[in-house]
C-alpha cells in the first residue's frame, strides 16, 4: 500500500513539476538555444570563446552539439555562465499530475490481469458480464494504484 511517505513525494513533485507545464508550449529554437541566446546578445563567436577559453570553433561545435542533442547539460550550465545567466532544466509531464500518470498505467496493467483471466474463464465457457468485468479492471486498477508494485513499470 502506498505510505504517507511515498504520497507525500507524490504531492510535493507534483508541486514542483505544475511550475513547468506552462513551458510545454515553448518551442525551441531551430538553431538551439545557445545560438539564440548568443545571437540574441549580439555576442560573436569569438566573443563567446573568449569568455569560456574555447575557441571560436569550439563555440559552433557546441551550438551543433545541442542542435543534434549530443551536448551535456555541464556543457550547457559552462555555457549559461559565460552568457550571464543560469541553465534551467526539468520534466514537463505529459499528464495533469504524476497521480493521472500512475492510475493511467494502473489500468493498462489492470486491463491486462482481467482479460487475461477473462480469456481464461471464456474457453472454459464460465465468461463475466461486461459490467464485472468493468468492476473487476476498475478494482485492480485500484489495487495497484494503493500499492504501486514494482512490476507497474515493465
Amino acid at each position: 500500500m502506498k505510505n504517507t511517505k511515498q504520497q507525500l513525494v507524490l504531492d510535493q513533485t507534483d508541486k514542483k513539476l505544475v511550475l513547468f507545464q506552462p513551458l510545454k508550449t515553448v518551442v525551441i529554437p531551430n538553431k538551439g538555444w545557445v545560438n539564440t541566446m548568443r545571437t540574441a546578445l549580439k555576442m560573436s563567436l569569438r566573443q563567446l570563446g573568449n569568455r569560456m577559453n574555447f575557441s571560436a570553433q569550439n563555440i559552433k561545435q557546441i551550438e551543433e552539439r545541442e542542435v543534434n542533442g549530443t551536448i551535456s547539460i555541464n556543457s550547457l550550465r559552462e555555457v549559461a555562465n559565460a552568457m550571464d545567466m543560469q541553465l534551467v532544466y526539468g520534466f514537463v509531464s505529459k499528464h495533469e499530475s504524476l497521480e493521472q500518470m500512475i492510475e493511467k498505467r494502473a489500468k493498462v496493467l489492470a486491463t491486462e490481469i482481467v482479460m487475461r483471466t477473462n480469456n481464461t474463464m471464456t474457453l472454459e465457457d464460465q465468461q463475466n458480464s461486461k459490467e464485472r468485468i468493468e468492476k473487476a479492471i476498475e478494482q485492480k486498477t485500484n489495487e495497484i494504484k494503493s500499492e504501486m508494485p514494482k512490476y507497474l513499470w515493465d
